[in-house]
């Protein structure tokens, strides 16, 4: 029986912006201490969540309390898949995730995928988030060598914790030759999500991250990838060196537009609004919209429905039909949190070009 050895570096939680915050060009992961030359090797990047915590005995809460090598030496038979290599990037809650980690993270993961030796990289992701955090990875990694965002819906103190059995399938999955131009996807309980599409359904369950129409992309059996689908589509986008600020307001019966027009005074550089329908809002929204485009500020359309695409089909003030025409962003099928992130990426590339920027939403 073969022994696992993992080597840990220790990095800072990396809580700064993009333009200085996750650079970590000048470190090095070490190797193993021990390795399989017949087995791939495999890193795993920990950024905390439910997976890395346990109960506080005093408040009965969970709280961060495992590292990286900590959730990697729990999982049982590891050591047979893969030689592992732990990079611990942060031990916070998702809940407390942003952008810019984010994006200091795309940096990390890229660092690690650089090693020809490296197979692919693991994220375990706390699920509050995960669903955004997948996909701004999905949008901004250079590699093509395959990320799997994992985590857990009971953390490590329940009597039958899923995050050991999630890590293994994981790290399964990203071996596999069966898992191959997926890009980033979300693998929980043994289905595989694409990035792109995955939401979180259910609040406490274990199964709880679908995809809706569009289907899981495979299962996890008995050690094996089973493949569904392909990967129907991917964009690529570089990182700037500063996020543009995106706000999302939601449409609601008797919504006056007041919050579009205090996020565009309060320095918005793009909106999502989220609309009812196929995309439709009413008409105090409507004129609040025009006024964000008269400011410069761009608008995507999304809709708070949960299968089926924005659609330009009512033609009176507020419908999808008159906002495109009037230069509004049709989102799509994208749920707001999702392209809220496109948008930030989107805007410093398209500098100013709505066409090129409703573009990106188009593929």
């Amino acid at each position: 029986m073969k022994i696992l050895k993992v080597s840990l570096i220790t990095l800072s939680c990396l809580l700064l912006a993009v333009g200085g915050g996750g650079d970590l060009g000048a470190a090095e992961a070490s190797k193993p201490a021990v390795s399989d030359p017949d087995l791939p090797t495999v890193v795993v990047v920990s950024t905390g969540g439910t997976i890395a915590e346990k109960r506080d005995p005093k408040t009965g809460g969970a709280v961060p309390a495992l590292s990286g090598a900590d959730l990697v030496d729990a999982v049982p038979g590891l050591g047979k898949v893969a030689n592992v290599k732990v990079v611990s990037y942060s031990n916070i809650d998702s809940s407390h995730m942003t952008p810019e980690l984010w994006a200091g993270l795309t940096k990390a993961v890229d660092k690690a995928l650089e090693d020809p030796k490296v197979k692919g990289v693991v994220v375990t992701h706390g699920t509050d988030t995960m669903a955004e955090g997948s996909y701004f990875l999905d949008l901004t990694l250079k590699s093509d060598k395959p990320v799997v965002f994992v985590g857990a819906m009971r953390d490590a103190s329940d009597p039958s914790p899923d995050g050991p059995a999630n890590i293994l399938n994981a790290v399964t999955q990203v071996c596999s030759d069966e898992a191959k131009d997926w890009g980033v996807t979300v693998t929980l309980n043994q289905y595989i999500n694409s990035a792109r599409d995955v939401r979180k359904t259910q609040t406490s369950n274990v199964q709880t991250f679908m995809s809706g129409e569009k289907g899981y992309l495979g299962y996890m059996s008995l050690g094996k990838v089973r493949r569904f689908n392909d990967r129907l589509r991917r964009i690529r986008l570089p990182l700037p060196k500063k996020l543009p600020k995106v706000d999302v307001v939601s449409d609601y019966a008797g919504s006056d537009g007041s919050l579009v027009r205090y996020a565009v005074d309060s320095g918005a550089d793009g909106l999502i609004v989220e609309a009812v329908g196929a995309g439709n809002v009413n008409a105090n929204m409507f004129k609040a919209i025009e006024y964000a485009m008269s400011k410069g500020v761009p608008v995507v359309i999304t809709t708070r429905v949960y299968y089926g695409r924005v659609l330009p089909v009512y033609g009176d003030m507020g419908g999808g039909e008159m906002m495109k025409k009037a230069g509004i962003i049709l989102g799509g099928d994208l749920p707001s949190y999702k392209a809220r992130l496109l948008l930030m990426l989107a805007i410093p590339e398209a500098r100013g070009d709505i066409e090129k920027l409703a573009g990106y939403f188009e593929k």
